[in-house]
């Protein structure tokens, strides 16, 4: 045990409820408080961008400085977790999306594009905290409520997904008269946001959760060398189901992203104007976030592997709806509906079945490598989506999206016909 768990204070098993119920407020609070400031960059980067690069075409490149910023912290961030624990972690997440804030008002004052990539991947950390609070709900969660637990703070989100972008028009406002651009203005709002959601975790997120899990955990399971990046790899590599995991949330993260980003240029084409294609996001947020308590009962009472199925079979017909809709402007908000749901359903999925298939002290390292997997992978499918439509089309778009589905369902269909293997964690399949 090192010095860091020693100073956990001691926890009763008549007192986890009470702690379990703590910690998930305090994660609930903060998801809220990084909802709101995550939107304001994916609704502002790219107006941003060609403002200060002065092009339409390095447009892309804020958005997908800020994806790359999250997959790179991943790592950072989950071997800082390994070794301090959650709190810490989330906290310097939020100090640097704050900072990546801050640097990106600076460079748009000083048109200065290269600072503002470097601000947007920084600001990118943002998203890192809310990805990585998701698995500090699982740290103190019973097995059989790991799913609920994911899902609860992957839902709170959705307070802050709603009201972020239409806080970003007002706050524009408020710099009408001073020297910093209006669509620059919000950056510091979301600066001032992840602050405040620094502060909230440091000073309330206590007994950190990793560490009491730690702790708490049989003595067998506390060894440090355990703990290192190589171990995560390695439990990865032994465990079918995590392997299992890993894959599914990354291709749901990539089949949605992919997609997604390509439909407001697919709705323009087909004359809709800002407002509908607004509503149409809104939708598909809505989708991702409103229903993933739905998706974690599922997933602790069905069973992991049957909510994995249920996503493929959602992100297949979401690619089905949105790539045959041509003008239907419906029939394409019923898909992105759909795609929100299927991702959903992806993501508290993998999430759960990945901490249940490792062993408690190689999890945060596992976590963090998830993270790092999902992100790459769907700033490649971003790029790679754009190419697509412009060369091709957007239902061509949707027909590599459902393919990307393929070996996600085919190792689950290979996972469940094995037969169960005794997994560190393992709770149901």
């Amino acid at each position: 045990m090192t010095a860091t768990e020693r100073a956990v204070p001691t926890v009763a098993v008549a007192d986890l409820p009470a702690l379990r119920r703590r910690t998930s407020g305090v994660l609930i609070v903060s998801q809220i408080l990084g909802g709101l400031g995550v939107p304001i960059g994916i609704a502002l980067a790219p107006v941003l961008a060609t403002e200060v690069s002065g092009t339409e075409a390095l447009s892309g490149l804020a958005p997908t400085a800020s994806v790359a910023g999250t997959a790179l912290l991943s790592m950072p961030l989950a071997a800082l977790m390994t070794s301090r624990g959650r709190r810490p972690g989330l906290v310097l997440a939020y100090l640097v999306g704050a900072l990546g804030a801050g640097l990106v008002v600076l460079a748009a004052v000083i048109d200065n594009f290269p600072l503002l990539l470097l601000g947007m991947a920084g600001f990118g950390a943002g998203s890192s905290a809310n990805l990585q609070a998701r698995f500090a709900a699982a740290d103190l969660a019973e097995p059989d409520r790991r799913g609920r637990a994911i899902s609860t703070v992957v839902w709170a989100t959705t307070v802050g997904a709603v009201l972020g972008p239409n806080i970003a028009a007002p706050a524009s406002r408020g710099f009408a008269d001073t020297a910093i651009p209006e669509t620059a203005g919000p950056f510091l709002w979301a600066a001032g946001i992840f602050l405040l959601a620094g502060v909230v975790v440091a000073i309330l997120l206590r007994p950190d959760p990793l560490l009491t899990a730690r702790v708490l955990a049989p003595q067998e399971q506390q060894s440090a060398e355990g703990r290192s990046l190589r171990a995560g790899l390695a439990a990865v590599a032994a465990s079918p189901r995590a392997r299992l995991a890993l894959v599914t949330v990354a291709v749901s993260h990539t089949a949605m992203v992919s997609i997604m980003v390509m439909t407001p240029v697919d709705l323009g084409h087909h004359g809709a104007d800002l407002e509908l294609i607004g509503l149409v996001i809104s939708g598909h947020i809505a989708g991702m976030y409103a229903f993933s308590p739905v998706m974690g009962w599922l997933s602790d009472r069905v069973g992991r592997l049957a909510v994995i199925g249920l996503a493929v079979g959602l992100l297949s017909c979401a690619a089905l709806l949105a790539g045959t809709a041509g003008p239907s402007h419906a029939q394409t908000a019923a898909g992105l509906f759909v795609l929100g749901l299927g991702w959903s359903a992806g993501l508290v999925s993998g999430s759960a079945l990945l901490t249940d298939s490792v062993p408690q002290p190689a999890r945060a390292a596992v976590q963090g490598l998830s993270d790092l997997t999902m992100n790459t992978a769907a700033g490649i499918g971003g790029v790679a989506a754009g190419v697509v439509v412009s060369q091709a089309s957007y239902g061509w778009l949707n027909v590599l999206g459902a393919a990307l589905l393929l070996p996600m369902a085919a190792l689950a269909l290979l996972t469940a016909r094995r037969r169960p293997a005794v997994e560190a964690g393992a709770v149901r399949d």
